[in-house]
């Protein structure tokens, strides 16, 4: 038997801070797009930088590299039907526009989204040790301590994870997705 999946493909990026809720957002969002048909590819950024970025540093031209190469893989997705969502930190204004331009210029649907999380917030939830280990002196370089992170200034949706619930997160995508046809 044969599964009926839907083909509108499109980029969802999550920027923020890093423990903002960008991954956790992105799973809770694929797992409901898979139920209603879609294909859906999360493309998780230490993933990535474990096998397509493997070599690079945290300098801001590496991370523009990073970005460059998860937005080209993005986009082939989207342009083959799949939604590829993408939590990646992506913390320099001009990556994240480079990636959108080669969205828009091969027709690809591309979604920006900021998890607007507090660094507060950021590091109460520390999920990897990073804040722990940067404010311990054992890190330098944390996105948004220590190093840029240029905040979108038109996001097609922000949301502020620390005022709702994982669930009610990725629903606001969704609702995003729907409105533009791509859910």
């Amino acid at each position: 038997m044969q599964e009926n999946h839907v083909t509108t493909g499109a980029t969802v990026w999550l920027t923020g801070l890093p423990s903002a809720g960008k991954t956790t957002i992105a799973y809770e969002l694929a797992g409901r797009l898979r139920d209603e048909g879609h294909l859906v590819e999360v493309l998780d950024g230490d993933e990535i930088r474990e096998f397509l970025s493997a070599g690079l540093g945290f300098s801001r031209e590496d991370r523009h590299t990073n970005v460059q190469r998860v937005g080209f893989l993005a986009e082939l997705l989207a342009r083959n039907g799949v939604k590829a969502l993408v939590p990646v930190i992506a913390p320099y204004a001009d990556s994240r526009d480079a990636v959108r331009t080669r969205h828009r210029e091969s027709g690809s649907a591309y979604l920006e989204v900021h998890v607007a999380t507090p660094v507060e917030v950021c590091s109460e939830r520390d999920v990897k040790g990073l804040y722990a280990k940067q404010a311990a002196g054992e890190l330098s370089g944390l996105t948004g301590v220590d190093d840029p992170y240029e905040e979108p200034d038109a996001p097609d949706l922000r949301i502020e994870s620390q005022h709702q619930t994982v669930r009610e997160s990725a629903a606001a995508v969704h609702a995003l997705l729907t409105e533009r046809g791509l859910a």
